[in-house]
């Protein structure tokens, strides 16, 4: 777990591909099968408990500004990481002095921006809207890929292409027409800048370690945070920690930025962005799902056509 390769992303998470070789297509014979399972299976952790953490955002909208809401979110997610990270982040204190940069950008787009973003979209959007629209950020991912000279494939740009249609249909009520909202143009924006953050772990220096990559990623973005969150308490005041709201601020902390992001950069770096963003397109039927048990929203033979197109489009997306 704590180094994540990044040099070839075709290549077996075995010896050969760890020295650069070169190999082509011809050494991906056993060993392409674990790390890709392993890529999918994590990607998919990642996504199912980011479904969750839309319904914890839309149901800390009314109680907690989006700012304050974010701030504590990366506080717990790098006081949960930390225990676990923190002697790896010491150990390698020149190597992120030397990317600052970079790692500064990735705080940027993917827990600064990205989280604060889907908060200020839970005031005005439903969590199953948040999770439908953040599924167009694979269309992205996979864009980036293609300009970085990753080559998809027909199967994989079907299976893309059958899961656009499903989340569009799913988000225009049946038709490929429909308008947004405010609440829906920030979960656009919210998805774009997820989408640039999973592009940019494809750049991510191999002799960086995972954990401390993210536990500086993690304190980084809270530290970008800061002054809004002081602004936030001067115009808005606090929010009152009831057990309801820390609940829900222990699981966006702990599960969805510790464990998934965790997952998440992890399968990045096993199966590519483009080939996991293929993955991320479950979210709007896991949102559904939840949505049903803890909000009683109903899904219509409309919607399950639409996800029964999503699910065929990752079928077909994530596999070679």
């Amino acid at each position: 777990m704590d180094r994540v390769r990044t040099t070839r992303p075709t290549a077996p998470a075995g010896r050969a591909a760890s020295r650069g070789t070169g190999t082509t297509g011809t050494t991906r014979t056993t060993g392409a099968a674990g790390p890709a399972g392993l890529g999918v299976l994590l990607a998919l952790t990642a996504t199912v408990v980011w479904s969750g953490s839309f319904v914890a955002t839309r149901g800390m909208a009314d109680s907690v500004p989006p700012v304050q809401a974010v701030f504590w979110r990366w506080i717990i997610a790098a006081v949960a990481v930390a225990p676990f990270a923190a002697r790896q982040a010491w150990r390698q204190r020149a190597l992120i002095r030397r990317h600052l940069g970079f790692t500064a950008l990735a705080s940027l787009f993917g827990v600064a921006l990205y989280n604060t973003l889907v908060h200020q979209a839970g005031l005005t959007t439903s969590a199953s809207n948040m999770g439908m629209i953040m599924a167009a950020s694979p269309v992205v991912m996979a864009l980036y890929a293609r300009l970085g000279g990753e080559r998809l494939g027909l199967r994989r740009t079907a299976g893309l292409l059958l899961a656009v249609l499903g989340v569009l249909l799913l988000v225009g009520d049946g038709s490929l027409s429909f308008d947004f909202g405010a609440g829906d143009l920030w979960m656009l924006a919210a998805a774009l800048s997820f989408a640039t953050y999973s592009a940019l772990l494809r750049r991510k220096p191999a002799e960086l370690g995972g954990l401390a990559f993210l536990l500086t990623t993690f304190v980084l973005g809270a530290l970008m945070l800061a002054p809004a969150y002081a602004v936030s308490l001067r115009l808005q005041g606090g929010f009152t920690a009831t057990p309801g709201t820390a609940g829900m601020l222990l699981y966006v902390g702990v599960m969805s930025s510790a464990v998934a992001f965790f997952a998440w950069n992890k399968a990045v770096s096993l199966i590519g962005a483009a080939r996991a963003g293929v993955v991320y397109y479950l979210q709007p039927v896991c949102v559904a799902g939840l949505g049903l048990l803890l909000l009683g929203e109903r899904t219509g033979p409309a919607e399950l056509l639409c996800m029964a197109l999503i699910l065929g489009g990752v079928s077909l997306g994530a596999r070679r």
